[in-house]
């Protein structure tokens, strides 16, 4: 089984090519804003270093977020076309889950925080089980002390992974029972690895399931009413 990975959701762009056994090429760029431009090159050198063409895809699997509006955009939008145009399964992951399955621990609670900017981190808890993790609450958007907020009001130990330097220094001050770890950000590479284990259960969304994880508004809207008042447009 060949599987396309895409990873936009962070300011860590990455893509990935493998198997249902193994990893076989991937491309990882750092750049807030460089995620269209990047994603382009980085599937024409992973397709290049591994030989094939998109036409011998079997699977597409992209992060839907939570994250940067437009990294989200992106991926989603070139996922949905490959997949659209090759036939390939399409499928969603979370860049919550993909966090937290990367630092997978023995017993601590993991909380991976994604920045959505405005001050605020996006962050749900997750518990490590044999071979990966299960999530324990929904997805929600918080501050600094929200977080450390629901860091406190548990009993468990925790460890904070993902963005947690887009938060203040003084963030986990006193919390003694959180700990914070890798990785930073998430990656293709895990995408594809979380990809073949839906995929070897049967959980295949439609595509039209698969579907942006915002959790907010974006920081920018136009109100549409005002704008055509203002051009003098009529409905």
């Amino acid at each position: 089984m060949n599987i396309l990975a895409i990873e936009t959701a962070t300011p860590a762009s990455s893509v990935a090519l493998g198997t249902d056994s193994e990893l076989l090429a991937m491309s990882l760029q750092v750049d807030r804003r460089g995620h269209v431009g990047f994603l382009v090159n980085a599937m024409d050198y992973c397709f290049q270093q591994v030989g094939w063409t998109p036409a011998e895809l079997d699977a597409v699997v992209v992060d839907v977020g939570p994250g940067l509006f437009t990294g989200i955009r992106a991926g989603l939008a070139t996922a949905q076309g490959v997949a659209a145009a090759t036939g390939a399964q399409l499928l969603g992951l979370t860049s919550l889950d993909v966090l937290a399955f990367r630092a997978s621990t023995g017993r601590r609670i993991i909380w991976p925080v994604v920045d959505v900017r405005r001050n605020e981190v996006a962050t749900a808890p997750y518990r490590p089980v044999p071979g990966g993790v299960i999530r324990d609450g929904p997805p929600e958007v918080v501050g600094p002390e929200g977080l450390a907020a629901l860091l406190d009001s548990t009993a468990d130990d925790t460890l904070v992974v993902g963005d947690h330097e887009a938060l203040p220094a003084a963030t986990l001050r006193g919390l003694h029972r959180a700990k914070l770890g890798r990785p930073r950000w998430p990656s293709a590479d895990v995408l594809l690895e979380l990809a073949r284990a839906r995929m070897a259960k049967g959980d295949l969304p439609a595509p039209d399931d698969v579907r942006p994880l915002y959790l907010r508004d974006p920081d920018v809207t136009i109100n549409w009413k005002d704008f055509r008042e203002e051009a003098g447009w009529s409905e």
